[in-house]
């Protein structure tokens, strides 16, 4: 007997995009796209999860996805408008859908009270007088009075092991009836295959069977055939009546004039499943491949360019070509950051809900993509900063109309490519921050402020941690953390954070990220014998300082004047412990300014080397965290050069002053 628990990770990763393609249906149909497409794709992603479950015996999964699929149906067949409260019922049983799906793959108890409770909720939508239901017209009747069926299989039918006189048996305890058999599609003899299905049947059904039991039985092959359910009435149906006669490619969505198999073999054949695993194997193993490659063009530096002119055109072409493939590797792991942004139309929904207010999301650039390990960790920033937004940013629908606005306020979600990274903003139309207030709550915490201010300074205060200006602590936001979170984990991926806003207009928070976690474009510098990599995200500039542009102040710390401005500057040979600098023989020391936790540094090293793509390796998979170190590569000598962790140096000078 086939061994179906292979197939569990497949089941349940299919079964989870069916719920957000279910609930973005229902939020598309809320806020008024209650079209015949939208409907017929949140239909048939229920149906899709209770065909899967049942295969693999979830028995309640089935049971409960039957009642929600009984009342997708009758929406889509025009019988049933689903109104507010309607979807509010339907996105709660999404919810308990995804908890129960949790329990089949992870183990554990089901929640039966929030089971119970949403299934009673459908129950009593279902026997409710549904809101559009069909009515007579003029005297015609609006029930069919019979049926009339057409099922042509696929020729590939019997590989999926479906026995089409199965479902003839099925359809004839329906009472199914003048059953022909179709043999138009029979080839000759000596073409003939046996292992390839080319009869179909028509057939008539009794009125009082229920369209979605018909369907029911070509449920496991929907997918593989030609299926016309049509309704047959004593005299002509209505003009104003909804068509009840339904063909694979509407049950389908969107597709064209053919069955839908067509458009889902194609994608099949396009596309395929892989864990994440491999994809960061093949990727590492590129990697090596790139570093190999370096090695080999610096070794042949050195050689006579005319007796060794293949080896060096070989050489080149290797280059290119390594070049190549590590961007097609690379483009494997880039995800539309749709991913990311498809979780929170609900989340506004029903946080706005919660808050009293009135709240619409807009999106754009959902299909720009971003490597799958940077959209994963994006997330949970992005979460605080929409809630922040919501709760502190938006006002409450009187207060925008007194103010002359929509009393509706927008959040608008957006993502575009700037060179080498994606920016990311989250922007409201709200009050804006309240300049005066954050300068209260500063100088009452004591932090540090310049004479004259500039917004950008003041709006920087915000990241300090704990900093709030909430009247009032509520369980959405305002507790005095999170903020500072929100940079911290940022700053991790490589990226920064700022804040634009205008008092009564709202605030913009931009998010900048690199593309990727494994490739880093950097500058190399020479520290002594060492070399560093210094992510180029981070670097303002370079320069060579006038001797009178460094100054030692109390503590023995050193800062450098760039321009008005004095920075903190830090010798990386003390920092990292190398001894006295060796590499700079002109005394004058070059400063490579910085980035940092919200400033500016200016890091002292030997020599500039250039820049260059490195790979990046993790340095706590291999041995442990340094202090003032993100990560690791191996340069084309075989060396081993050290990633410059920015944020962390201008911790560690903090902390150490503060000692």
């Amino acid at each position: 007997m086939m061994d179906m628990s292979r197939f569990h990770a497949a089941f349940f990763e299919e079964s989870r995009e069916g719920l957000d393609a279910m609930e973005a249906g229902l939020l598309g149909m809320e806020g008024g796209r209650s079209d015949g497409d939208t409907i017929n794709t949140i239909f048939r992603a229920a149906h899709s999860i209770k065909g899967g479950a049942g295969t693999f015996g979830f028995g309640f999964i089935t049971d409960f996805t039957h009642v929600m699929e009984t009342l997708l149906d009758e929406a889509r067949a025009g019988k049933r408008h689903l109104d507010g409260p309607a979807i509010g019922v339907l996105l709660g049983a999404v919810d308990v859908l995804r908890g129960m799906l949790d329990v089949a793959e992870n183990g554990g108890a089901l929640d039966e009270v929030s089971i119970g409770a949403s299934k009673a909720q459908l129950d009593t939508l279902l026997a409710g007088a549904p809101a559009g239901a069909a009515v007579a017209v003029a005297g015609k009747p609006a029930a069919p009075e019979s049926w009339r069926i057409v099922f042509r299989p696929f020729p590939s039918l019997f590989l999926s092991g479906n026995d089409p006189l199965r479902m003839l048996r099925e359809l004839a305890e329906l009472g199914a009836r003048d059953i022909a058999c179709l043999d138009d599609s029979l080839p000759a003899f000596a073409a003939l295959d046996p292992v390839n299905a080319h009869l179909g049947w028509s057939f008539e059904m009794p009125g009082s069977v229920k369209r979605g039991d018909i369907y029911d039985v070509f449920a496991w092959v929907e997918d593989q055939c030609d299926l016309l359910i049509e309704a047959i009435h004593s005299e002509p149906a209505p003009a104003a009546e909804p068509s009840e006669a339904v063909t694979a490619a509407e049950a389908a969505g969107p597709a064209d004039a053919h069955a839908p198999s067509t458009a889902r073999t194609e994608a099949a054949e396009t596309s395929i499943r892989v864990a994440v695993t491999k994809v960061d194997a093949l990727i590492n193993l590129v990697g090596e491949l790139v570093i190999t490659q370096a090695m080999l063009l610096q070794r042949a530096e050195g050689l006579d360019p005319v007796a060794h002119e293949a080896l060096l055109a070989g050489i080149a072409q290797l280059e290119r070509n390594s070049r190549d493939l590590q961007e097609a590797v690379m483009s494997v792991r880039m995800l539309p950051v749709d991913f990311a942004f498809s979780r929170f139309p609900r989340m506004v929904r029903d946080l706005a809900t919660r808050l009293g207010k009135k709240v619409r999301l807009k999106t754009s650039g959902e299909a720009t993509e971003l490597d799958k390990g940077v959209i994963e960790k994006i997330v949970d920033p992005l979460v605080h900063l929409i809630r922040n937004s919501i709760d502190h940013g938006l006002e409450m629908a009187e207060e925008r109309r007194a103010a002359g606005k929509d009393e509706t306020g927008t959040i608008t979600l957006s993502a575009v490519h700037q060179g080498g990274h994606i920016v990311i903003e989250v922007s409201d139309d709200g009050r804006g921050l309240d300049r005066e207030r954050i300068l209260r709550k500063a100088i009452e915490r004591g932090l540090p402020l310049s004479e004259n201010p500039t917004d950008a300074q003041v709006w920087e205060l915000i990241f300090h941690p704990g900093f709030s200006t909430a009247e009032t602590l509520t369980d959405v936001s305002g507790r005095g953390v999170g903020m500072d979170v929100v940079r911290r984990n940022i700053q991790a991926l490589g990226g920064n954070v700022e804040i634009r806003s205008v008092a009564g207009r709202g605030s913009t928070i931009s998010i900048r990220l690199p593309l990727t976690l494994a490739i880093l474009d950097g500058m190399t510098v020479a520290v002594g014998d060492e070399v560093f990599v210094v992510p180029l995200n981070v670097v303002i500039e370079s320069l060579q300082p006038a001797p009178g542009d460094v100054r030692t102040i109390g503590g023995g710390d050193r800062v450098l004047r760039l321009r008005d401005d004095y920075i903190p500057m830090l010798r990386l040979s003390e920092q990292y412990s190398l001894g006295a600098a060796t590499g700079n023989t002109s005394g004058t020391p070059i400063a490579v300014v910085v980035e940092s936790d919200g400033g500016r540094i200016a890091l002292e090293v030997d020599e500039l080397l250039g820049q260059q793509q490195v790979v990046i390796k993790n340095l706590e998979n291999n041995y442990r965290k340094v202090a003032g170190v993100s990560g690791a590569t191996i340069l084309g000598d075989g060396r081993v050069a050290l990633i410059v962790d920015a944020d962390g140096l201008a911790q560690q000078a903090r902390l150490k002053d503060a000692a």
